[in-house]
């Protein structure tokens, strides 16, 4: 048993509590790229690409994503990338949070008035000039705030992380219960810190959607 003391876990799991951040926001910056890709694709109504977007959806958003991020982990190995625990679990969140996304998405984009869409086509823009000029716009003020509340599932998402050897928050809080035997007092500090990141970010999300409904 190690002798530890209050300051001494906050302190470390403040350490790990970066890599839960720096995670959140890669798989939330390459989920949203991901996601806006599938979501052009999908209003284009590319030969083929709502099937495909619909099926990347469904296998994503109905498995765990325990069993993503373990086979993101252990498959990526089977094509000779050198697969560490970081970039195993950017990619498994990546991909979930980006099926996630272009769902939020798709319902805004179909929130925007149809008329819109005539209006744009009467004007004769085409499909490119129609979503960045028209539609997008319109459709961004109504995803920003669930796409805001999102990201509290990805920073929670995060946790999982920890059991392909990830160190984050949780790994840490586990790391610090093994060497203290303090498991309500690591696992209770652990808590507050999740806490800290996601009800700001929930508050604001909520702010976001109350100026949305006043302005609209």
């Amino acid at each position: 048993m190690v002798d530890f003391s209050l300051w001494d876990i906050v302190r470390n799991l403040l350490l790990a509590a970066r890599w839960t951040v720096g995670l959140s926001l890669m798989a939330f910056v390459g989920g949203g790229l991901v996601g806006l890709a599938l979501l052009v694709a999908r209003t284009a109504r590319w030969p083929g690409a709502p099937t495909f977007v619909a099926g990347y959806v469904q296998l994503f958003q109905g498995t765990p994503l325990l069993m993503q991020l373990f086979l993101a982990y252990f498959g990526l190995a089977l094509f000779g990338v050198d697969t560490s625990a970081w970039m195993a679990a950017a990619v498994a969140l990546t991909l979930y949070t980006s099926a996630f996304l272009v769902e939020i998405w798709r319902g805004c984009v179909a929130a925007v008035p149809k008329g819109q869409w005539e209006a744009a086509q009467s004007l004769a823009l085409n499909f490119g000039e129609q979503l960045r000029y028209v539609v997008l716009p319109q459709a961004t003020r109504i995803a920003i705030a669930p796409t805001v509340g999102f990201l509290v599932q990805v920073v929670k998402g995060t946790a999982l992380a920890s059991v392909i050897g990830f160190v984050e928050l949780t790994k840490a809080g586990t790391m610090i219960t093994n060497a203290t035997f303090q498991p309500f007092l690591v696992y209770s500090c652990v808590a507050l810190m999740y806490f800290a990141l996601c009800f700001p970010v929930s508050l604001y999300a909520r702010n976001l959607e109350r100026k949305m409904n006043v302005q609209r």
